[in-house]
């Protein structure tokens, strides 16, 4: 059995091992009957591109991490457009951090029940968490019918890229052989490594490691922003996870400011165009804590903070 995080199993004929989560991603888009694929606005933006590579229409779901999803716009969105699947990145949502409510998750279900909608959950973070907290799957909730995706790649090994998708059984065979016309199959050699990992019961020991690791390092970051933002800098407070989102005022011109932090070592990605359907309706970027240690993350907001008092 497969074990999602939360009390709930799936049998391992449900489950299509992949080269990350990505390739779930892929296996979905090629067997997608309907061509439209509702997402996110920001979106992971390799998962956006990536359905549009398929020729999906993308029909977009406006999120504003500060306040959250304006779910009878979306809904409004699902009967107007019809999509065949909805896409939605539940915990620690990338590019902004947002984590879904129960209730969003649950009137999520609702809205997809109602205008005949399946549902592709990308938990790619929700295992980031502390232990301390609980944040259930749309997976979880939903039952089998919720397309659940996750990937041991962030949290164990980044070369080592193992993912999996669960998918009802009804649809195993059309999953499997789009896997097939993409890559054959996965290195057995990767899998049997993450196998044997989750099998000596390491991985629940690793997982509390990064998970107090990721708590020191997000804690960090809100210190040093409290410190040194202007008042007119906002960020998003994900309660975790590695990732937040750094929301600038209309005022500081965004690619000019990269340029001056680059020169000066410090690199901000400025994915928006890919991430934002239409024309953003925010305006920064994401700080992404977890991968640097707390004295280079804090030199590299020192930087930011001082360019940023220049543009006054």
């Amino acid at each position: 059995m497969a074990r999602l995080p939360s009390t709930t199993t799936i049998g391992a004929d449900e489950v299509i091992v992949t080269v990350g989560s990505q390739q779930a991603l892929d296996l979905v888009a090629r067997a997608l009957e309907t061509r439209r694929i509702a997402l996110e606005n920001p979106v992971y933006p390799y998962a956006r591109l990536l359905f549009e590579s398929h020729g999906l229409q993308t029909v977009p779901l406006t999120l504003d991490p500060f306040r959250g999803p304006d779910l009878d716009a979306w809904e409004a969105q699902l009967r107007a457009h019809r999509p065949g699947l909805l896409y939605a990145i539940t915990s620690f949502q990338n590019p902004t951090g947002y984590s879904y409510s129960s209730h969003e998750l649950q009137r999520l279900l609702a809205m997809a029940a109602a205008h005949d909608v399946a549902l592709l959950e990308d938990d790619w973070g929700s295992d980031m968490l502390s232990d301390g907290e609980y944040r259930p799957a749309l997976r979880l909730l939903g039952g089998p019918d919720v397309l659940y995706v996750n990937s041991f790649t962030k949290k164990l090994w980044p070369t080592r890229r193992v993912g999996f998708l669960g998918a009802p059984r009804a649809l195993v065979p059309a999953l499997v052989a789009g896997k097939r016309l993409s890559t054959l199959g996965s290195p057995p050699v990767l899998e049997a490594t993450v196998a044997e990992f989750l099998d000596r019961g390491y991985y629940d020991t690793h997982l509390a490691r990064l998970q107090a690791a990721l708590d020191e390092r997000y804690e960090s970051a809100l210190a040093v922003l409290r410190e040194l933002m202007p008042d007119d800098v906002r960020w998003t407070t994900p309660g975790g996870g590695p990732t937040l989102w750094l929301e600038l005022p209309r005022s500081v011109p965004l690619p000019a400011l990269a340029q001056r932090l680059l020169a000066r070592g410090v690199e901000v990605l400025l994915d928006r165009h890919d991430a934002f359907i239409g024309e953003p309706h925010l305006h920064g970027f994401r700080v992404s804590y977890a991968w640097l240690d707390q004295p280079t993350l804090r030199h590299a907001l020192t930087v930011l903070a001082e360019e940023l008092s220049a543009t006054r």
